[in-house]
């Protein structure tokens, strides 16, 4: 049977019912100022990404929205999603917690608000066989996704605890080279990079597939082993423009969280089909389930560990000093919750979190 972590925050049912006007007056925002016509979503072909892959799959994001089409872009890591959102290209993303930090330290608080979280877990430091213990990687070539994403983030920081400098241009104790997933895993068969700090699913496709081991899982780093992987961000403009656009986002997005929960047995295969008509190879069996064992979905995006992740930004050198009040806006989803009579989430004294 294949083991799901879910941490499940609303049931779906009633939920259109809950789709009041109080509701959209939840995000303290102006009224509409042009009919949207699309809803532009960014995603990753990730496990991490799984709530999107369904959302997309099962038509849960089609059926909340209506009439407004969705229109979406993948993305291989969070700072090219975050060009794209600044750019108006997209109007949200699901993204990783650091890159989120960035555009709103960089922007003053004007760029993006977290509005959910989506996954935690599912990352991981893989090594080739010989290397047992961080002393073994002086002198080696790491890999993470890119330059200032979530892994990236995390890989620095701990490499900085264990006595090695690294720099963004690939020099130090240890040489971190951010490369495309699927290019990772190329060079990891080449040997031409020893190792990676990645999401899910390319951790487990380095164990399962190519003989790695996990000489890091950052699960361990964190307490009680919950730190975020993904949140789902919207663009500023968009959400205080259209309030109702952005809940019926929400809607979807637990659905997908809640569809995950409930369907244990077929998700593997849904996620599965969704990242091979991504990448144009699907996932075999024993990965897809490693995966799905390591990764928890659910809306809650942790708001707790936000200020650590800033911490280790501004460790790692890819972050700008400055504050992230503000950056979270959960009044539009702690309304689904409170209308279903669920437990609302909270923001943590770093945003908007009373519907």
């Amino acid at each position: 049977m294949n083991t799901i972590r879910t941490a499940t925050t609303i049931t779906t049912l009633g939920l259109v019912a809950v789709m009041m006007a109080g509701c959209a007056s939840a995000a303290g925002s102006t009224p509409e100022t042009e009919e949207v016509g699309a809803l532009r979503l960014g995603y990753f072909a990730n496990v991490t990404h799984a709530p999107a892959l369904v959302g997309l799959e099962e038509g849960l994001f089609e059926d909340a929205l209506g009439d407004i089409d969705i229109e979406t872009s993948v993305f291989n890591a969070g700072p090219a999603a975050i060009e794209a959102l600044t750019a108006g290209a997209i109007d949200a993303t699901y993204i990783g917690p650091n890159p989120s930090i960035n555009t709103f330290i960089q922007s003053g608080g004007a760029s993006a608000r977290i509005v959910a979280g989506a996954a935690t877990g599912g990352a991981a430091l893989v090594v080739a066989d010989g290397i047992d213990s961080p002393e073994d990687l002086a002198g080696l070539t790491l890999a993470t996704p890119q330059l200032g994403n979530t892994q990236d983030v995390a890989l620095r920081v701990w490499l900085d605890e264990q006595g090695y400098t690294t720099d963004t241009s690939g020099g130090g104790g240890v040489s971190v080279t951010p490369t495309d997933n699927a290019q990772t895993l190329t060079l990891f068969q080449q040997g031409e990079v020893d190792g990676a700090w990645l999401p899910e699913p390319w951790v487990s496709r380095l164990v399962v597939d190519e003989g790695a081991s996990v000489l890091v899982d950052e699960a361990n780093l964190w307490e009680n082993g919950e730190f975020p992987t993904t949140v789902l961000l919207v663009r500023a403009e968009f959400l205080e423009e259209h309030p109702d656009v952005v809940e019926q986002l929400l809607e979807g997005h637990v659905a997908a969280v809640d569809w995950i929960a409930d369907n244990p047995e077929e998700a593997p295969g849904v996620i599965n089909g969704a990242i091979e008509a991504e990448t144009g190879k699907p996932l075999s069996d024993a990965v897809i389930e490693r995966a799905l064992e390591h990764v928890t979905f659910s809306a809650d995006p942790h708001a707790d560990t936000f200020e650590t992740l800033v911490e280790n930004g501004l460790k790692a050198g890819t972050q700008k000093e400055g504050s992230i009040e503000g950056l979270f806006d959960l009044r539009l989803l702690n309304g689904l919750l409170e209308a279903a009579g669920t437990e609302t989430i909270s923001a943590a004294g770093l945003g908007e979190d009373s519907p």
